[in-house]
């Protein structure tokens, strides 16, 4: 259902960029009684398909050149979280005073039922599934969204849930004004999008703004120990290390909280601190939502990990090959690596995101026999983990080859990039299918017989 106090009915309003969000911010709006034009600078095959499904409910629509030649005057403006506000498209928008929103805050406005916001630089997928489905399995009607895939836009076309578990990034949170969760959880920061931000100030500035407009009444789950200032709402931490938090980690694998053991994670499919994590600010939503945790802890059993994310491929020529590609900062990597026991060949690099690969190195000399990289970032890391085995490579094959001729029987072979994809494929999720093909495709026979 949306709010009956629709603010659109009337209004001109231009939707740029057309990804998924962007198609589903311009429906929502027609159907909202906006006067809807969606505007995209790009050209393609997948563009020109929604260009047609737009165009046949209503909707006008530019893209290309004209798109950022563009004269309507619009009463607000809709940007798509992947679109910067100095592109042309947004600035020929801007110029002519038109506020900016993004798809996160107009579905916001229009929603009638709570929203759990779910921020950080690692986890926040595994986070938001994990959230919705223990909800649910607590007998809320709750539905992930946001940067996870879905629109919180495209549920509204649809019956809107119980209640909404958006993962938001940075960029999501940089065009919100009223957006306001039940419950916002912070899991962690480290250096990411400095491609986008000037420094690291400016990049947690924006993933605070998820606590903007909490108040007394509101919650924060954050883990313990996190450099936040003050906040409004009532606070739940948690930590893997510290226990004084209020939910904790014993034995390294059993959550408490409040002295009630929660969940023993070896009776799932998760493993590692960084699952333990997401897990247990999971739990933490759902003790502020007043969800009952020992139903809760009960649909986590058959729960397995997105796809690209510490994904085991295939166990080719005596080898584990692991993709990682949703891996695009340091903070992921680390954990990638210390996740493997035995002798392991790391694939990575991509993008330039504004970031170094030195952090990090000390970990790969420790625990990484002979690193591989590839993409825009390959001589540059190379330089940052030398005096480490390193090799250079042009292409994802080469590397994959590389990787077949020199990593031992019984050993791994991590895919995890460090940094985003979008030098050489289209997004992570491109880039791990490419590398998932490319290791199926691999004869199955033990290297020496080769």
């Amino acid at each position: 259902m949306i709010s009956l106090s629709n603010p659109y009915v009337g209004l001109r309003v231009a939707v740029l960029g057309l990804g998924r969000s962007g198609v589903a911010a311009a429906r929502l709006l027609q159907r909202c009684g906006a006067l809807v034009t969606a505007l995209d600078s790009g050209e393609s095959a997948l563009l020109a398909e929604r260009a047609a499904l737009l165009t046949g409910e209503g909707i006008l629509v530019m893209t290309g050149d004209a798109a950022t030649k563009d004269q309507i005057r619009y009463d607000i403006a809709v940007l798509s979280p992947g679109i910067e506000e100095t592109a042309p498209l947004v600035v020929n928008v801007t110029s002519k005073q038109t506020p900016l929103i993004g798809e996160l805050e107009l579905a916001f406005t229009l929603a009638t039922t709570p929203v759990v916001a779910i921020t950080g630089t690692n986890g926040k997928t595994t986070t938001t599934e994990l959230t919705a489905r223990m909800l649910r399995g607590a007998g809320i009607r709750a539905e992930a969204c946001g940067n996870i895939g879905t629109p919180m836009s495209e549920l509204l076309l649809a019956d809107e849930p119980e209640l909404y578990i958006a993962e938001v990034s940075s960029f999501q949170l940089e065009t919100i004004r009223s957006f306001r969760p039940k419950v916002a959880l912070w899991l962690n920061l480290s250096p990411n999008h400095l491609d986008r931000y000037p420094s690291m100030v400016e990049y947690r500035e924006a993933k605070l703004r998820v606590f903007l407009n909490q108040t007394e009444s509101d919650w924060a789950v954050i883990q313990h120990g996190s450099e936040l200032p003050p906040l409004k709402a009532r606070c739940i931490t948690f930590s893997v290390t510290d226990p004084s938090a209020d939910i904790t980690l014993t034995e390294g694998t059993r959550i408490f909280h409040a002295g009630k053991l929660l969940l023993d994670i070896e009776s799932s499919r998760l493993r590692g601190p960084h699952n333990a994590s997401n897990l247990m600010a999971a739990f933490g939503a759902g003790i502020a939502l007043g969800a009952d945790p020992v139903a809760m802890a009960c649909s986590v059993g058959d729960y397995s990990p997105p796809s690209h994310r510490c994904e085991v491929v295939a166990v080719k020529r005596g080898i584990t090959w692991i993709n990682d590609s949703k891996a695009t900062n340091l903070a992921a990597m680390e954990q990638a690596i210390r996740s493997v026991n035995g002798p392991l060949v790391l694939i990575a690099g991509g993008k330039d995101k504004g970031f170094e690969f030195s952090p990090i190195a000390p970990l790969v000399r420790e625990r990484v026999s002979r690193s591989i990289l590839i993409g825009e970032m390959r001589h540059r890391i190379a330089r940052d983990w030398s005096p480490a085995a390193v090799e250079v490579t042009d292409t994802l094959d080469e590397a994959i080859a590389v990787a077949a001729d020199s990593t031992p029987p019984g050993g791994t072979v991590l895919f995890s990039p460090g940094t985003s994809s979008f030098d050489m494929f289209r997004d992570y999720v491109r880039r791990g299918e490419e590398f998932r093909r490319i290791v199926l495709s691999l004869a199955d026979i033990p290297r020496n017989e080769d």
